[in-house]
């Protein structure tokens, strides 16, 4: 099987840690490790680095090579610009097909945390055992919920079809996108919707004719592109100008859910995607602050208070529930009620000529 990690995203939510030349996936928070260098650590041993590829935007290939020196040259598949995860996942499809490899694919992201990485390569080897009994088929992948999270995805199961290895299978009835908390609160009590975590197991050929079947354009355009004389410059040009769309949006919600099973299973997995979301991810407690370099705080919870200036003392007193951020160019603090605004902040700086340089 091939691994894709897609590594793409440029994590405003997460602003002033990510930035737009520095993405959240590449900051090396985690015991000196960043969150695409503990994504690649999780597959490689079993299936090896040359099954291993990553999809990332061009501007990052130096910082990847860097992180990962040990990925051949010919994994890296490179994005000319941002279009979405709907076009990112056809070019790195279509460049398998063009290494010759139309079989089983696992498509993940670079931007996770997981504690019970021994349960996630489980699952990685029945879902690949599943696409190459159902070639025409997406196995998803749910964790088991925490907590009522309204910032997640969730997906929903019915009955059990099987049990493999330990691993149960379900059918997939359905996704729930961000829903509201009253709403989150009744599926995470009704034990029929897990978190999804975005990630799946499926088969390159049958994935290219749906591109082909609902989004024929697009896939005329890069196919084109592939199979010209000059390939490399062919799609660069091509590339951007693909229609931005979501993978869900251009694949699939036009798929029925007869289409795909849930494999269900527990990894301690998190999203770290805002701020206050890492510090669920690294808490010990709800209660507990999680700090990174120089920080004193007097009467403090429930607060993240992250300084990146070496000779400065970052110091709290009486804070419940912030986000403090302090890098050496920028300060950020932020109830985390306020959070979800870190976007449309990011928005604004962006349009002012003389803040944008901050982005």
């Amino acid at each position: 099987m091939k691994l894709i990690i897609f590594a793409g995203g440029a994590g405003t939510r997460l602003w002033p840690i990510s930035r737009s030349n520095t993405p959240k996936q590449f900051d090396q928070t985690f015991n000196g490790k960043s969150t695409i260098q503990l994504a690649v650590d999780r597959v490689k041993s079993l299936w090896g680095i040359e099954n291993v590829y990553i999809s990332t935007n061009k501007k990052f290939k130096d910082i990847v090579r860097k992180q990962i020196p040990d990925l051949p040259k010919s994994n890296l598949i490179l994005e000319e610009e941002r279009r979405d995860v709907g076009p990112a996942v056809l070019l790195a499809l279509l460049t398998l097909k063009s290494q010759g490899y139309v079989d089983e694919v696992a498509i993940l992201w670079a931007d996770h945390l997981m504690d019970r990485v021994d349960s996630f390569r489980s699952s990685l080897k029945v879902a690949n055992e599943l696409a190459k009994e159902n070639k025409r088929k997406f196995i998803y992948f749910g964790e088991r919920p925490r907590f009522a999270n309204q910032n997640l995805g969730w997906i929903h199961f019915g009955k059990e079809v099987k049990e493999i290895e330990g691993q149960t299978v379900r059918k997939f009835l359905g996704w729930s996108y961000h829903p509201e908390i009253k709403v989150c609160e009744k599926m995470f009590k009704s034990n029929d919707w897990y978190w999804n975590t975005g990630y799946f197991v499926t088969n390159v050929d049958f994935t290219l004719s749906l591109y082909e079947k609902y989004v024929p354009e697009m896939y005329k355009s890069l196919n084109k592109a592939f199979s010209s004389k000059d390939k490399a410059k062919s799609i660069s040009k091509a590339y951007p100008t693909l229609e931005k769309v979501s993978f869900d949006s251009a694949i699939i919600e036009k798929t029925s859910p007869d289409d795909a099973y849930v494999l269900l299973n527990d990894y301690n997995w998190s999203d770290p995607g805002t701020l206050y979301a890492l510090k669920e991810a690294l808490q010990e407690s709800d209660d507990s602050n999680v700090t990174k370099g120089l920080v004193y705080s007097q009467d403090t919870s429930d607060s993240l208070i992250f300084n990146y200036e070496k000779d400065k003392l970052v110091t709290t007193i009486g804070l419940s529930g912030f986000v403090v951020v302090n890098m050496d160019d920028a300060l950020i603090v932020v109830h985390k009620s306020n959070i979800p605004k870190i976007k449309e902040l990011v928005t604004k700086l962006k349009e002012d000529k003389d803040l944008k340089k901050f982005i």
